[in-house]
């Protein structure tokens, strides 16, 4: 009789883990729960036999698999950097909900040179090619833009240019 019970209890618990949805992220770990709602840029689940809600960020899940029907939801594709050549693959993001189940790695920037006589947004996208080579550098896909600030005359040089700071943190899967 404890046997039968036992086995009645193994297969309720079962059932009920068939149920819970499967979000699996690009670090290879599988999160099993209940997919409450996908926002623009994150996910909002609760973990197997809790209520409170937790969120992550899309740019960390491969895939969801939904538990009852067995739909199978593809979410982003992994960006694989190998080294600085890859910068152009790293995504400047600017909300902190976006990082939710990423690992952070560590501080970026990019500027462009003290003496510097460009016209429109030149610099800018000088600072920002700089910043995403920095994060590449580091295997790192992704960056947190912290700071984005530019000066302009007297006040970014002594000569009268202008120079773009732009300052960040590294994160990786």
């Amino acid at each position: 009789m404890k046997k039968f019970l036992l086995l009645v209890v193994a297969m309720i618990g079962f059932a009920a883990n068939a149920q819970a949805d499967k979000i699996y992220k690009h670090n290879g770990e599988v999160v099993d729960g209940k997919v409450v709602r996908l926002d623009e840029y994150t996910v909002i689940f609760k973990y197997d036999g809790e209520d409170a809600e937790n969120t992550i960020g899309k740019y960390a899940i491969e895939k969801i698999v939904y538990g009852k029907t067995g739909r199978v939801e593809e979410v982003t594709e992994k960006i694989v950097i190998n080294g600085e050549s890859d910068w152009e693959k790293v995504v400047i993001l600017e909300d902190k909900s976006y990082i939710a189940g990423l690992k952070k790695v560590g501080e970026v920037r990019g500027k462009t040179g003290l003496i510097n006589f460009q016209t429109g947004n030149t610099g800018d996208k000088k600072a920002q090619k700089k910043l995403k080579m920095d994060a590449a550098k580091q295997g790192c896909p992704f960056i947190l833009l912290t700071s984005d600030k530019t000066t302009v005359g007297a006040n970014s040089n002594a000569l009268g240019g202008s120079q773009a700071i732009k300052t960040g943190v590294s994160y990786k899967y």
